[in-house]
């Protein structure tokens, strides 16, 4: 069970700290669900990630890569030490789990879950509904309207069953989006129509009720025409009590254009509609090479990441892409841009691994 307040004496890394100390009601212990309240916390060493996490009331996590995760030890003992969530990478995604219609491969994604367990960790599941990484044969598929709602129903249906139990958030939906706020043009959009949202949440809260829901997009850490549609639809969802119960806020961010300083204004617009809210992503890439005051912005990066969560009463969870820069996703999607982890290729900690526990640290009133 996760502390119950957590001092916001939350400060900047590149700058003087600023905020005053007071006191903010966590809700991540108690919008764990119920499947999860009452699991033993692992013992850790007292200056990880996740140990300060914990005493700030807050869940620190990171996304893993499983191929990673088998072959390189060093990279294993610190997912396995260092934070008190997991997310997967890719092994969830639907091309993973189901290259194949009818065909289900879920044995990475098991061994992850396994790992999870054995550490003590709980997991985010990553992601049911998205219109990126689909399996070829929905790609390459023409189904009628009626056809694709059932594959999607019996997709969500499946996979969330077969984890039943074992996720305690589940990203339902992911990037349905646009810059401008309207409704990302995916092929869910085209044959099911928006109602596609609603629908997936139902589905996914009649396999596992206990699991936590939530909607996740990126560009929507400030206050924007994505995140106020964003805001605009959960708002109508939750009057039509669909399910969802959070919203994840991915926060890849790039030291060229700046921090997202209304990051607390935004999610706690969120918070005033009863939501949990999640940082489910977080990086701060930068155009190469590094040098000391990119590192600083990074770090500058992750801290206000890190205050918006600390400062939404209702957010419980910070989670980062990835925590080494040797399997970064960031060089094969951004040329010339990289470093966004907060350890370099050699697992060596950089500013912004320091600021995270300075910031940690700070929020539960230690010194």
């Amino acid at each position: 069970m996760l502390k119950a307040t957590r001092s916001a004496a939350v400060g900047a890394a590149a700058a003087a700290l600023l905020v005053s100390s007071f006191t903010l009601t966590s809700a991540s212990a108690a919008t764990d669900s119920a499947a999860f309240r009452n699991r033993p916390e692992p013992h850790v060493a007292p200056q990880t990630l996740a140990a300060l996490g914990r005493k700030a009331g807050l869940r620190i996590g990171t996304a893993v890569n499983t191929d990673a995760l088998a072959e390189d030890a060093p990279y294993r003992a610190k997912a396995a030490s260092e934070f008190s969530t997991v997310t997967p990478e890719n092994v969830m995604k639907w091309e993973a789990v189901e290259p194949r219609r009818g065909t289900y491969d879920w044995a990475a994604a098991d061994e992850l879950v396994d790992f999870a367990r054995k550490n003590g960790q709980l997991v985010r599941g990553h992601t049911l509904v998205w219109h990126s990484q689909l399996p070829a044969w929905i790609d390459d598929g023409d189904f009628t309207a009626e056809e694709l709602r059932e594959i999607l129903h019996r997709h969500i249906t499946d996979q969330v069953t077969h984890f039943k139990g074992r996720i305690w958030q589940w990203d339902v939906v992911n990037e349905a989006f646009d810059e401008d706020g309207t409704l990302r043009d995916s092929i869910w959009l085209r044959k099911l129509g928006p109602g596609y949202i609603a629908d997936a949440f139902r589905w996914a809260h009649e396999a596992d009720p206990e699991a936590r829901l939530f909607i996740n997009d990126y560009n929507v850490e400030g206050v924007n025409a994505k995140s106020t549609a964003l805001h605009g639809l959960v708002s109508e969802l939750r009057k039509q009590r669909v399910p969802v119960h959070g919203v994840g806020i991915q926060g890849h961010l790039g030291v060229q254009y700046g921090a997202p300083h209304d990051i607390a204004d935004n999610m706690l617009r969120f918070d005033r509609l009863g939501l949990e809210t999640a940082i489910t992503e977080a990086d701060v890439r930068m155009p190469l090479p590094a040098d000391s005051t990119k590192l600083d912005a990074q770090a500058e990066g992750y801290a206000v990441l890190l205050r918006g969560c600390l400062l939404t009463p209702r957010c419980n969870a910070f989670t980062v892409w990835g925590f080494s820069d040797k399997y970064s996703w960031v060089p094969n999607t951004f040329p010339g841009e990289g470093a966004a982890n907060i350890l370099d290729e050699n697992n060596t900690a950089k500013p912004a691994y320091g600021t995270l526990r300075q910031t940690l640290t700070l929020a539960a009133g230690r010194h």
